[in-house]
């Protein structure tokens, strides 16, 4: 592997014995080559954060929501440190006026807002565990979680929107029984929405008439760093969400070691940075990114829950740091290349050569804001300005990033461009790619500087853990792991394996010392040949070609050759489409058979340059204008693919594709 920078192993890999697949040597990052950081002294619990975070900085700004005056939005208005605090307070003692004691569960739903922090808040002051539902996962997950609401909800007396986002209070005896549950409303409670909870049993709420229960106070119990802060629900990409059970210590520790990372390469948070919070406090991702801003007294302002909005807000915000998904970053390249496409002969050419000079400067090993700054002054700050003027670090996680929106946002954004991975089972952070490391494009970095990390083979599909490159599935150790899936002992067996968490995702260790996701265990099918088809690799391969947005792959052990179903670029398409005569909005083009076998030759372009094998060339395509969504349940919420449901929805196109032989 050469010379590694930014990893040290700690332990010797282990040949196969027994069966046992072989596992490679284990590492961890340079920056923990001394031992693991310790959380800061007192910090035992995430009320701690909190809590010691309103002692040191009770002026600063917390918690801010645009103004809405006369229809039209205004400026942010904060919440201090201070004033969060007491409303939290309030909050945590109506939960208990209600009976639910150390080890209740608490849920929440809807949209990030300030209630929701404050909520959270609430649960983890009284040792509640917060329990917090996606939006986009609708009424069948409350069902699943809140059994004792089934009725009430399937009598459709409630409107399950995640623009009226509720908070669930459950008192709780043992491990099942509820013998109280009510219902409070972020906002105000329509008289006949309290008629209807009433005939099922659940006292309604308005957020004021809940903070007017909180008067009472009450002792807050001891919590520990063992005990569990949250129950939080993976997406579930293949059956159902499993309840991921975290601790105060796995969240603590995180921040730890982010904060060591972030020391390490001089990129520190402070109490002046400022977070914009909109991808959903329900995924693990961005509920450890708002306590690692609590924690060092920073200012969270929140959107207005409408995607075509976001750019706007995040005008008015101005912040620092910007944490997204591929899918939103996605968006800004593809808005960017069409702003510049459309610019005209010459501020196309400057951008051209202003890009090629700054990726040149910077391939030779200069700080993206040493490299051109003329090119930023001129070219690039104008990108910099539709995210606000002051963004420093921007953070993909929740899927991969293509490699050319990396690095076309690394060249013209002005900021770090990271790519991290993590899971819920992991607390998010286990790898994040370094500043100004060009070489780490396409790649998660080396891991975070608190786990431990190894591969361990996977004979079945050829990947060697010990070989010269090393590949194998990634296994994580560490205090930041899961404490089990709740109510699922058989499922946590079968991924925690003398200590190591199997993630499921197929990695390749780099030459620096960072890891490259090639893989999915899970996502690998044989064709009637017999021959394995590892999907997600391919994926990837073909997610490179320009002229599409997003690939589903499909085959099974019945038929011989892979089919996929494309959605195709507008853009490019409807360029091919004037270019070569063909008439008709996207959706016409979408459906003419020389579009088709266009997309077929360009999948087989790049098929033949990264010399896949016969088998692994697509021979038939359906193209769909419609991306895949979480409207027709393709997507969870991260915009992973829902295999099962894609290849229900598409069921009948998959057939017929079939049965004319791929022609």
């Amino acid at each position: 592997m050469g010379d590694k920078k930014f990893i040290i192993e700690v332990e010797k890999a282990k040949e196969s014995v027994n069966g046992k697949p072989s596992m490679g040597p284990v590492y961890r990052s340079l920056f923990a080559k001394d031992g693991f950081p310790e959380p800061v002294e007192g910090l035992e619990s995430c009320w701690d954060v909190f809590r010691i975070s309103v002692e040191k900085y009770p002026g600063n700004r917390m918690l801010g929501r645009r103004e809405i005056v006369d229809g039209k939005p205004g400026q942010y208005l904060w919440l201090t440190y201070k004033e969060v605090y007491d409303i939290v307070m309030k909050v945590g003692f109506a939960i208990r006026s209600c009976g639910v004691e150390k080890g209740g569960r608490c849920g929440i739903y809807g949209i990030n807002c300030p209630e929701w922090i404050m909520s959270m808040e609430a649960c983890n002051a009284h040792g509640i565990y917060c329990v917090p539902l996606y939006d986009t996962l609708g009424a069948g997950a409350v069902l699943k979680t809140f059994p004792n609401t089934s009725e009430y909800v399937k009598s459709k007396s409630f409107s399950f929107s995640p623009y009226h986002p509720w908070l669930y209070v459950f008192m709780v005896q043992g491990i099942d029984e509820i013998l109280y549950a009510a219902i409070v409303s972020f906002g105000k409670v329509k008289p006949e929405e309290k008629e209807a909870a009433e005939k099922f049993g659940l006292a309604m709420y308005s957020w004021q008439e809940f903070l007017c229960m909180g008067e009472k106070e009450c002792e807050l119990p001891v919590t520990k760093k063992t005990d569990i802060s949250t129950i939080m629900y993976t997406s579930g990409t293949t059956g159902d969400p499993k309840g991921v059970m975290i601790s105060n210590d796995s969240i603590v520790t995180l921040i730890a070691g982010v904060k060591r990372l972030l020391g390490s390469v001089n990129e520190q948070l402070t109490d002046k940075d400022v977070y914009m919070s909109y991808l959903p406090l329900a995924h693990i991702f961005d509920r450890v990114i708002e306590e690692l801003f609590i924690h060092h007294g920073a200012a969270i302002g929140f959107w207005r829950g409408d995607v075509k909005l976001l750019i706007e807000d995040i005008g008015e915000l101005k912040p620092t740091i910007f944490c997204a998904v591929p899918r939103v970053l996605d968006r800004i390249y593809s808005g960017l290349t069409e702003k510049v496409a459309s610019g005209g002969f010459l501020k196309h050419k400057l951008f051209d050569i202003a890009y090629s000079l700054k990726l040149n400067s910077m391939k030779k090993g200069n700080k993206h804001e040493e490299a051109a700054p003329f090119c930023d002054k001129i070219v690039f700050n104008k990108v910099k300005q539709r995210l606000g003027g002051n963004v420093r670090l921007i953070l993909s996680g929740a899927a991969p990033l293509a490699t050319h929106v990396e690095s076309f946002l690394r060249v013209v954004a002005c900021a770090h461009v990271l790519q991290g991975y993590g899971l819920t089972e992991t607390c998010a952070g286990t790898f994040v790619s370094m500043p100004n490391e060009l070489s780490m494009l396409g790649t998660v970095g080396p891991p975070v500087p608190n786990v431990d990390v190894c591969l361990e083979s996977v004979p079945e599909m050829g990947y060697d853990a010990l070989s010269s490159t090393p590949r194998g599935e990634i296994c994580v150790r560490g205090k930041t792991l899961f404490q089990g899936y709740f109510k699922r002992e058989d499922l946590t067996k079968e991924v925690m394996i003398d200590g190591w968490f199997h993630t499921g995702d197929i990695g390749e260790w780099q030459p620096n010392g960072s890891m490259k996701i090639i893989d999915r265990k899970k996502n690998i099918f044989k064709l009637s040949q017999g021959e394995y088809v590892a999907v997600e690799n391919l994926e990837n391969i073909y997610g490179l070609v320009s002229a599409i947005d997003s690939v589903w792959i499909y085959g099974n052990s019945f038929e011989s050759f892979l089919i996929a179903v494309v959605n195709p670029n507008k853009q490019a398409l409807e360029r091919w489409a004037e270019d070569n005569g063909i008439v008709g909005d996207f959706d016409t083009v979408c459906g003419n058979s020389k579009a088709k076998e266009f997309i077929i030759g360009e999948l087989g372009k790049i098929g033949k340059e990264k010399k896949l094998k016969g088998f692994e060339f697509v021979r038939a395509v359906h193209l769909d204008p419609v991306p895949f969504d979480m409207e027709r349940d393709l997507l969870t919420p991260t915009y992973k693919k829902k295999r099962p449901q894609l290849l229900k929805y598409y069921q009948n196109i998959i057939d017929g594709m079939y049965k004319s032989g791929g022609k």
